[in-house]
């Protein structure tokens, strides 16, 4: 017999009862290998007595959870201007609570208008603006096409309304109505 051969006959011989290969009365009939395996992880106390292994169960500390970085502010996806707050403050103050959402529809000579309309709550993956105390919600579809831009409420001679300067137009339609991003 080889060295391992006899080393691994040691091991086994100790650890399991005494091992016969003629006897069939024995209650375990299953190879020294599987009847290590089998003591060494029966739950019983008649098990014989393991040298090196402690009967007491194993317990594992839980493991460290890594502590989460700070979220950084990120800038607002619109920007208002204090006469857009103070407009906007005034429409939201009514009787039942709404909120305006921001979007932007396929309209005009250039492709783009911007859209404001009433809801009630934020879509799913609408964005939420908050400035000044006043909230205001950006349609995901629109994101991309006002992400950077400038609220504004200018009043004239002739109109009153809501402004939009937005850094991302590439093409504006005569009339200032419609646009287009590139």
């Amino acid at each position: 017999m080889s060295v391992r051969a006899l080393t691994y006959r040691r091991l086994l011989i100790p650890l399991s009862r005494p091992y016969s290969s003629s006897s069939s009365s024995s209650k375990n009939t299953l190879p020294p290998a599987k009847r290590l395996l089998q003591t060494a992880t029966s739950p019983n106390t008649s098990a014989p007595f393991l040298p090196g292994l402690s009967t007491t169960p194993i317990t594992f500390a839980p493991a460290a959870v890594p502590a989460k970085k700070p979220l950084r502010p990120r800038k607002s996806a619109i920007t208002l201007t204090p006469s857009a707050t103070q407009h906007l403050r005034t429409l939201l103050a009514q009787p039942t609570p709404q909120l305006i959402r921001i979007g932007v529809k396929n309209r005009g000579c250039s492709g783009l208008a911007y859209h404001l309309e009433y809801v009630d709550r934020p879509g799913k993956f609408d964005e939420e603006v908050v400035q000044d105390g006043v909230k205001v919600l950006i349609d995901s579809k629109a994101l991309f096409s006002i992400i950077g831009s400038e609220m504004d409420w200018v009043e004239d001679k002739i109109s009153a309304r809501f402004v939009f300067r937005n850094p991302n137009i590439k093409e504006q339609c005569g009339c200032g109505e419609s646009f287009s991003v590139g």
